[in-house]
């Protein structure tokens, strides 16, 4: 485990982009944390980081459920499952599809995909201090989480 402090949304956005930045190969990432703790703030850092376009508006996919973006090598998918009700809803929102390819997918309320024994590569929790400062965890299941984290963690 990693852990880092944002005390700006500004850090949070940087954070994001330099994470984006190490990544080079398709990963997945699950985002904890309550609301506004900064997830889609590092997500629109993540982003930029990957190569998605400026032209791109990065937003919560909140009533979209899902969100791609293009970027240099890869598909972003932002997932936002909060409002799904079960684990039976994925199949009709198109989960299976984002699967295995060479993509990037980032998942807000990621809970639900434990119903499915779905395992991310790399869990980012969001916290505040006492100070209202924000606290990322970030953890590493196998060898690509880890491999990126060392990158980012020089």
């Amino acid at each position: 485990m990693k852990i880092m402090e944002s005390k700006s949304s500004g850090q949070t956005l940087e954070l994001g982009h330099a994470f984006g930045k190490k990544i080079t190969q398709g990963i997945s990432i699950a985002l904890k944390g309550e609301l506004g703790a900064g997830k889609t703030t590092f997500v629109k850092g993540l982003a930029r980081g990957l190569g998605v376009s400026e032209k791109y508006y990065i937003t919560s996919p909140t009533f979209n459920i899902i969100n791609e973006y293009p970027a240099f090598s890869f598909t972003l998918y932002h997932l936002d499952l909060y409002r799904l009700g079960s684990s039976d809803e994925l199949e009709a929102i198109g989960f299976d599809d984002l699967i295995g390819g060479n993509h990037i997918i980032v998942v807000e309320w990621p809970d639900i995909l434990e119903d499915i024994s779905f395992k991310f590569d790399i869990e980012i929790n969001f916290k505040f201090d006492k100070d209202y400062n924000r606290e990322l965890s970030f953890f590493a299941s196998g060898q690509p989480g880890s491999n990126l984290l060392s990158k980012l963690f020089l």
